[in-house]
């Protein structure tokens, strides 16, 4: 790939951010745009400048830094060897290990994964034995209907809207431009309309100006936003799908040293005191979906009704969701939560990328995005960049 000239043309030691509309963008050539400032997005553009810091670069973020409506900053966050993919054990260490250190504060914490089961499985043992030194996570289960527990010693936590923050930063010292409160719309021909937005006084959001760039090489890493932009702006049709992820809070005591629980597909993750649940995603959400509230003995509330239903399943093997702990809301907008991409459409497809045509390329992580994600987008960033290696990978 070769370097378009501009002002910034070749390696600059630190790139320039628009904010907001009052800070005038008026370029108009790029050798990389990449669409989304995720996670993977932000990564991928860090990376990228690692890797070619001759290659102009330009990050677009439709929000802030993280996006408050993105998938990134509600995901759980957890990192466990559970959740690797066979083969593909190595790639996901290298990620834990950019979590760990590389990548800044992310608020990385080693703490085990438990996961509970009322059958044994290779390497399980007792669950009371496994949670012996955790009193306050055993309170929350019947151990007589969850037995058995297998334990990832080498699991951990971490935020990842720190971790988009700090990849984006650090793209930026290393050069690359960040546009944030902007829409992009991928063109064919390599061109981005670029929708910068503004609040008007009665709090609307409304495009304030457009403006076009063309890109050598333009990444879409829109989240589940990212299929239905190839689709309109490139008439590309893809299999992926999303579905709607709320994270409800169960407000009983965690400690720092708490474990990570897993039953049922339901991840409990220990923070700010309680619990954060990651329900299991089972399926894609079909086209036209629209988010609503459930209903429970009659009351509304927060929660989907499929989510509703996994949590009352649950409610005996693990008796404090029946508590008045668990935060249902009474409205949609009273529980967290995000449209999260299906890479194939298919809850347990790890992240990837895919080559749409020789100039857009799409970038969408998942639900096992904690534990591939940041080696995903690394392979995206090598590929552009013409580097075959995998820091992952053997030598020879």
């Amino acid at each position: 790939m070769t370097s378009s000239s501009g002002p910034h043309s070749g390696s600059s030691p630190r790139g320039q951010v628009w904010a907001h509309v009052g800070q005038p963008f008026a370029e108009t050539a790029y050798d990389v745009v990449v669409v989304g400032a995720g996670r993977m997005g932000a990564f991928c553009a860090r990376e990228l400048r690692r890797l070619a810091p001759a290659l102009r670069l330009l990050l677009v973020e439709e929000g802030g830094l993280p996006n408050e409506e993105g998938a990134t900053l509600l995901a759980p966050g957890v990192w466990s060897a559970h959740d690797a993919p066979p083969g593909r054990e190595a790639e996901a260490a290298w990620t834990r290990a950019q979590l760990a250190g590389p990548l800044g504060d992310v608020q990385f914490r080693a703490a085990p994964l438990v996961r509970l089961t009322a059958q044994p499985t290779p390497g399980s043992r007792p669950t009371a034995e496994a949670l012996a030194a955790h009193p306050e996570a055993l309170a929350l289960l019947d151990p007589a209907a969850l037995p058995w527990a297998q334990v990832d010693p080498a699991a951990a936590t971490f935020r990842p809207g720190a971790a988009a923050l700090n990849a984006a930063q650090e793209a930026v010292r290393l050069g690359a431009d960040l546009l944030l409160n902007t829409r992009a719309c991928p063109g064919g021909g390599g061109e981005v309309t670029l929708e910068r937005l503004s609040v008007t006084n009665t709090h609307e959001v409304v495009v304030h100006e457009r403006r076009v760039v063309r890109a050598a090489q333009v990444v879409i890493a829109a989240g589940a936003a990212g299929a239905a932009l190839t689709e309109h702006g490139l008439g590309v049709h893809t299999a992926h799908g999303r579905a709607y992820r709320q994270s409800p809070r169960l407000e009983e005591p965690s400690t720092e040293a708490s474990p990570t629980l897993r039953a049922g597909g339901l991840t409990l993750r220990p923070q700010a005191g309680g619990w954060t649940l990651a329900p299991a995603i089972w399926h894609r959400d079909p086209q036209g979906y629209v988010p609503g509230g459930g209903a429970l003995t009659g009351v509304p509330t927060g929660l989907r009704r499929e989510t509703l239903e996994d949590l009352v399943a649950l409610m005996d093997a693990v008796p404090a969701l029946a508590g008045g702990g668990l935060g249902l809301g009474r409205s949609l907008s009273d529980v967290p939560g995000a449209w999260l991409a299906l890479p194939h459409g298919r809850p347990d497809a790890p992240p990837l990328w895919q080559r749409l045509d020789e100039t857009h390329t799409l970038l969408l992580g998942g639900p096992l995005a904690d534990v591939l994600g940041l080696g995903v987008a690394y392979g995206l960033a090598a590929a552009l960049a013409g580097v075959p290696e995998r820091p992952w990978a053997p030598a020879g």
